[in-house]
């Protein structure tokens, strides 16, 4: 069934007059009764009585007003949505995070996005390590993810949205607690908590890294899933750990973070990551909000060769 057909029945139930329905339809009255009588083949019914001075509408027109009514307001709705998906204003984007320090900023994105494309939905996906989001990312089964620089994948674009730096964090009895700042050398007797070395953590490999160039291997006594759990531990005495300053938040009771002196990398940066071809207009929308909602931060006050450009956990 036309849909045009459908309008021009509306059109002259409405206004009884083929004149004045070919008017506000803006066309002329000729096509206008091919197009009744078209209907009224194709339905089987008749659908006015017709006279030289007069159209009313027959029993079956009638009942079969507000059908022809609702199926042009769907028609209408089904293509604002079309537009509106074609626009990016309406859609999905399935995005992916991983650990602490995302909780941060998943929120500041996920809140932009709402404000200003209400249509638009974030599907969330979390995990445990930002290696998996990048595999996820260059399968098509991610639009957008939260990694670490650097992105080694040609077919991935990505911009960086936070600098994070590298702090050990105590017990807050710890002998060492009250120091501004501490020298890694000095942990070399100390219990350490961390992740799972064989989950691809950049985290717990830069920890490794560092504890081995400032002349030691750490003695990691418990191992833990995520960021959360292992300042958890670090807070209940059973050992320290080498973490980022932006999961400090995720523990603030028993436990202390302090700044290290002459490490290298010093740094992790963190950045959203999506596939260059990626023909999602919505997608387009989302990153197009997050360079407001999390600003590119200036990589310039961090010496490039004491950034960490790993990937790994967040």
């Amino acid at each position: 069934m036309d849909l045009r057909d459908l309008e021009a029945f509306v059109a002259v139930a409405e206004e009884l007059h083929f004149g004045r329905a070919a008017s506000r339809l803006h066309m002329a009255q000729p096509p206008l009764s091919n197009r009744i009588r078209r209907l009224e083949s194709e339905l089987r019914l008749q659908l006015f009585e017709r006279s030289t001075r007069t159209v009313t509408l027959t029993d079956a027109g009638k009942r079969l007003l507000d059908p022809a009514r609702r199926t042009l307001n769907q028609a209408a709705v089904t293509a604002e949505v079309a537009a509106s998906i074609l626009s990016g204003e309406e859609g999905r984007v399935r995005t992916g995070f991983a650990g602490a320090s995302s909780q941060r900023l998943l929120p500041m994105l996920a809140t932009a996005v709402r404000r200003a494309y209400p249509r638009i939905g974030l599907v969330l996906k979390s995990q445990t390590y930002v290696y998996t989001a990048l595999e996820e990312l260059l399968s098509g089964e991610l639009d957008l993810a939260f990694v670490r620089l650097p992105v080694a994948h040609p077919e991935l674009s990505f911009r960086a949205v936070e600098v994070e730096e590298l702090v050990c964090a105590l017990p807050a009895d710890h002998r060492l607690a009250d120091r501004e700042r501490l020298r890694l050398s000095e942990l070399a007797q100390e219990d350490f908590v961390s992740l799972a070395p064989d989950q691809g953590s950049m985290l717990q490999a830069t920890m490794v890294s560092l504890c081995h160039a400032a002349g030691f291997r750490p003695r990691i006594t418990l191992l833990a899933p995520d960021s959360s759990t292992v300042l958890a531990l670090v807070a209940a005495g059973a050992g320290v750990t080498v973490t980022l300053s932006s999961v400090c938040p995720v523990q603030s009771v028993g436990i202390v973070y302090r700044p290290l002196e002459s490490i290298r990398p010093s740094h992790l940066v963190s950045a959203l990551a999506w596939r260059t071809d990626n023909p999602s207009p919505a997608l387009a929308r989302v990153v197009e909000v997050s360079r407001t909602a999390l600003p590119t931060p200036n990589l310039e006050e961090v010496d490039i060769n004491d950034a960490a450009i790993g990937i790994g956990q967040v």
